[in-house]
């Protein structure tokens, strides 16, 4: 029997797993994603658990999420890393970018939740840590489209290919509204760029609904996403819903061939449009 293809919406979401030895509970690279640029691994560590990589031709944004960690990059020892107990604790986590042709790695001190974003190099190499003081934080949309948006790395900021935002939710509203799309590269109307969302949730129970849906119709999926799952946008319009009771964080993570962040807003829903992209100063990432 021939095998068939997986449904769709099966290959958008991506259910997070039990972690094994390793600490994994996601990983999405570009042959599994069937796209060019973007990859993730999510960790959850135990404390004194490691993880890192070699030096390559990749450029590496690393998160400690929750928790904290000593992280070296390259030949620097950064010291600790590490913000919050939870996502929803409040500030910003740490950003740390590494440069391709340098590795990392990081050590748990308490038990962590760690994202490490990779893209092929781009134009621009470094490796920094930006401080938690140092993201900026922007009040978006308002009423039923109120969210707020953590900047940890902005198209302002200096980097090769990655773009990284952390978006919070509170339940019963919408984000990523209107829905827009950058999947056409067409500057400075739009720019190419695969996205991923990584979900949670405040309450373990919680979920939020996607919709990733093309002009023309030929994606059209409506996901649900529990905590610690995976949302991939390869194309479209991609509108979140978070059910009254449930707040919803996501970390965004977007690359692609060009270092920019553009797009358009489905022209049916554009009278809803009450927010302007910000225009942060550029941090030091």
């Amino acid at each position: 029997m021939t095998p068939q293809p997986e449904p769709a919406a099966r290959q958008l979401l991506r259910r997070a797993v039990t972690p094994g030895l390793d600490g994994v509970v996601s990983s999405i690279d570009p042959e599994t994603a069937g796209w060019e640029y973007t990859a993730l691994t999510v960790y959850r560590l135990r404390s004194g658990q490691a993880v890192g990589h070699g030096a390559d031709d990749k450029e590496r944004l690393i998160l400690v999420l929750e928790g904290h960690a000593l992280a070296r990059a390259g030949d620097r020892d950064l010291g600790d890393v590490g913000s919050r107990a939870t996502v929803f604790d409040g500030p910003p986590c740490p950003v740390l970018l590494v440069a391709p042709g340098e590795g990392f790695e990081l050590v748990a001190t308490t038990d962590a939740l760690v994202c490490v974003a990779s893209a092929p190099g781009g134009p621009i190499a470094l490796t920094k840590l930006v401080a938690p003081a140092d993201v900026f934080v922007e009040a978006r949309g308002s009423g039923n489209t109120a969210r707020r948006i953590h900047h940890l790395l902005p198209p302002a900021a200096d980097a090769g290919r990655l773009i990284a935002f952390e978006v919070f939710t509170p339940g019963g509203n919408w984000s990523s509204y209107p829905p827009h799309k950058h999947d056409t590269e067409d500057p400075p109307r739009e720019a190419r760029l695969e996205e991923l969302y990584f979900y949670r949730f405040a309450r373990p129970q919680g979920f939020a609904f996607q919709r990733v849906y093309t002009p023309d119709g030929s994606l059209d999926e409506t996901l649900t996403a529990r905590d610690l799952d995976v949302v991939l946008v390869p194309a479209g319009y991609h509108p979140v819903g978070a059910p009254a009771g449930y707040d919803c964080y996501y970390l965004n993570v977007m690359a692609g061939p060009n270092r920019a962040w553009h797009f358009t807003v489905d022209p049916d829903h554009a009278w809803l449009m009450n927010w302007e992209p910000a225009a942060p100063k550029e941090n030091p990432a």
